[in-house]
């Protein structure tokens, strides 16, 4: 039997990959065979990683990326069909916070600053790819959101970080909805709580082993338990999903508040 998570020949792009899970996904994918394009405003850190997965064997590549800036987006998508052949698999991973703030202490700046990133980069960077899979006649897409936990379970000072990852996960719902006139799949991956430069101020924190108790499997997530659900979105292996939120995250979504 053909493994149907083998990502040879594919090209995969990740945005917010300097950093957090596009950093980690893209050593997974390009491992798994796939040719990965990064992309982040912060270059330096790019390189470095092309560099690392480059040594290790894989295929990668970089170019800058600003979600929040249309231009740099049209850049990103079209060096991959132009320069790449294609793109398979658009990952949306860009993502920030404004940092431990309620909607009463937050300020207009920080509202569109999380926004901006997080729900409308995802849509525009989507559409944009949507119109190149149609232009060059590509067979088929695939578009990954990476949503959180915090679409439907969250804490004080999460605002407004978790209306955003809300949105995404409903967006992923519509557009999947939309795109299959395309052949273009959309789902979303919602992790739970894993340390990154976005959780790293909760987990962090005197409050986090009271926090951790909220969550079945006692313990915070890792960056490798997202392995398996990444390579199954991204592979042949969810051919037939589309619209689907998949969570990880040790049980906390279904624990007692």
């Amino acid at each position: 039997m053909p493994d149907v998570f083998d990502l040879a020949g594919k090209v995969i792009g990740i945005t917010g990959a300097s950093s957090g899970f596009g950093h980690h996904f893209a050593g997974v994918l390009a491992a798994a065979g796939a040719t990965v394009l990064l992309g982040a405003r912060r270059e330096e850190k790019l390189s470095a990683r092309v560099t690392e997965i480059i040594g290790q064997g894989g295929r990668a590549h970089a170019h800058a990326l600003d979600v929040t800036d249309k231009s740099s987006i049209r850049q990103f998508v079209d060096y991959a069909f132009d320069s790449l052949g294609g793109l398979d698999v658009l990952i949306n991973n860009a993502g920030v916070e404004a940092g431990a703030k309620t909607y009463a202490m937050i300020e207009e700046d920080d509202w569109d600053y999380v926004m901006d990133t997080n729900l409308k980069g995802a849509w525009m960077v989507s559409k944009y790819y949507t119109e190149k899979v149609q232009e060059n006649k590509q067979a088929a897409g695939n578009i990954i959101m990476i949503s959180s936990i915090t679409d439907t379970r969250t804490i004080k000072g999460q605002f407004p970080y978790a209306v955003s990852k809300g949105g995404l996960s409903r967006m992923t719902e519509v557009m999947a909805l939309e795109a299959a006139r395309y052949n273009i799949r959309v789902n979303a991956l919602a992790p739970g709580y894993v340390l990154t430069d976005v959780s790293r101020i909760l987990l962090e924190s005197e409050a986090a082993p009271e926090f951790v108790k909220g969550i079945p499997m006692r313990r915070f997530g890792e960056f490798e338990d997202l392995d398996g659900p990444i390579l199954l979105l991204a592979s042949d292996a969810s051919r037939y999903m589309t619209g689907s939120v998949l969570t990880v995250d040790g049980g906390h979504i279904c624990s007692s508040l």
